[in-house]
């Protein structure tokens, strides 16, 4: 699966992009929420790590962006934040982000948040 990681802290970028190469996953990467539009259009990936604090355009604004356009709106977008609260979640989903997932990020729970959403992508 082709998942494009979209994280500005590039410590987080290595080790999240190294651990979803080591499961399979072919991962390219975008460093603000420009960049993660674009690459979503170019690139059209199974799936989108979108962190919502980016630079140029944060996670939310690019995550509407993705959602509103009829060629990448289909694409899960998981929002990836330090912010742990329940109106930080219900943000996310409001900006049409298919699920939610929080930092630092816990490798098997995303897993399964990934594979649930794939599997939702896969059915008739």
């Amino acid at each position: 699966m082709k998942i494009l990681l979209v994280e500005d802290n590039e410590m987080n970028r290595d080790m999240l992009s190294r651990r979803l190469a080591r499961r399979g996953h072919t991962v390219v990467m975008a460093t603000d929420g420009q960049m993660a539009v674009a690459a979503t259009l170019s690139e059209q990936p199974d799936l989108v790590l979108m962190d919502m604090g980016l630079p140029v355009m944060d996670g939310w604004e690019a995550a509407r962006r993705i959602k509103g356009d009829a060629r990448t709106s289909s694409i899960p977008v998981i929002a990836l934040t330090a912010h742990a609260m329940a109106e930080d979640r219900e943000r996310a989903l409001a900006a049409g982000c298919d699920d939610f997932d929080t930092k630092p990020v816990d490798l098997e729970r995303l897993g399964r948040k990934i594979d649930a959403l794939v599997k939702d992508q896969a059915s008739p």
